[in-house]
């Protein structure tokens, strides 16, 4: 920040969506020009939660205007830090960016991750900012005694190129539209799929199917993702066991993107192009609901995944930072 500056950090539970409004229109702008999202639903439900004064977290103010804020949720014994996000107050500075912006952010991390670490009811803290560019506050994290790991926001056109996907399954396997009444079984269906992989050190919630349940409310029912599009969501089930052995989610994040929310395969049932077709199929019925994009996020060191997703036609628009850590490792 600038000779002279005065940032004051206040504690976020202080402050009504009002105060907010100019540092959440500004991420909205930084959301749709960076990644084609629309943040206006994840702003609306936020500023619930500041209105209702109970959210966990910082706000920063520079000549008593909010300019920044920083907030956590609490899942039982973790923590995941939810967003960051700070604005220039002077005159003529752009929303977003420059060191002093930067600075406001590392001030409001620091001072969260300060309520955290000295939690003792916290045992672990995930974060994964997907709006910040890799390496924008790695070193903070770092110090803090993080681990991060890289995270690729792959973008595919589709506009007007798509034709319907042939559907050849194997044997004893059938494909269809997705259910509510597969929730319990696709979080079965994503414990099994994620154990051992690289995406369950990020988001513990994949270990479990106590967890993999929560993960698939707050997708499909809670619209932790953009709106959940069940005409675009599909499993392929076994008939034998009438469990779903495959799936891919998807949800709208504004009205030319798409997003895959979850793209996953039972490792019994890998290497038969199960995760193609899906991924074919996705495209074909965002096609039709008119948008001319879709995105997915992946994990760097899944390098076989990014062999599909590239093989598929999607490109690395932005690569973003995810950071855990855990009492056990730091203490």
């Amino acid at each position: 920040m600038a000779a002279g500056t005065s940032i004051e950090i206040l504690d976020l539970r202080h402050f009504a969506a009002p105060m907010l409004r100019r540092v959440l229109d500004a991420e909205g702008e930084l959301w749709r020009q960076r990644l084609h999202w629309d943040y206006r639903a994840s702003a609306k439900l936020l500023m619930q939660y500041l209105d209702n004064h109970m959210l966990p977290g910082y706000a920063a103010l520079e000549a008593e205007q909010a300019v920044g804020y920083v907030f956590s949720v609490y899942e039982e014994t973790k923590a995941v830090i939810g967003d960051v996000f700070a604005i220039s107050g002077r005159m003529g500075e752009s929303a977003g960016a420059g060191d002093s912006v930067r600075a406001i952010e590392e001030t409001l991390l620091k001072h969260l991750f300060e309520l955290l670490l000295n939690s003792p009811q916290v045992d672990r803290i995930e974060s994964q900012l997907l709006l910040h560019p890799s390496g924008d506050h790695a070193v903070l994290f770092r110090e803090a005694g993080f681990d991060i790991f890289r995270r690729l926001f792959m973008v595919q056109n589709i506009e007007g190129h798509r034709t319907p996907p042939t559907v050849h399954l194997p044997p004893g396997l059938e494909l269809r539209i997705w259910s509510e009444d597969d929730l319990g079984p696709a979080a079965r269906l994503i414990c099994e799929a994620y154990r051992g992989h690289p995406d369950s050190l990020i988001n513990d919630q994949y270990r479990t199917v106590h967890g993999s349940t929560r993960f698939l409310n707050n997708i499909v029912r809670f619209a932790g993702c953009g709106t959940f599009a069940a005409p675009v969501s599909h499993v392929v089930v076994d008939r034998t066991r009438r469990e779903p052995i495959a799936m891919v989610l998807g949800s709208r994040v504004s009205p030319q993107s798409g997003h895959i929310t979850q793209l996953c395969v039972h490792p019994a049932y890998r290497r038969h192009g199960l995760a193609r077709l899906l991924l074919s199929i996705a495209a074909f019925c965002f096609m039709r609901q008119g948008a001319t994009e879709i995105s997915l996020t992946v994990t760097e060191a899944n390098t076989q995944a990014i062999d599909l997703y590239r093989d598929e036609g999607y490109t690395c628009n932005h690569v973003f930072d995810a950071s855990v850590w855990l009492r056990h490792r730091s203490a």
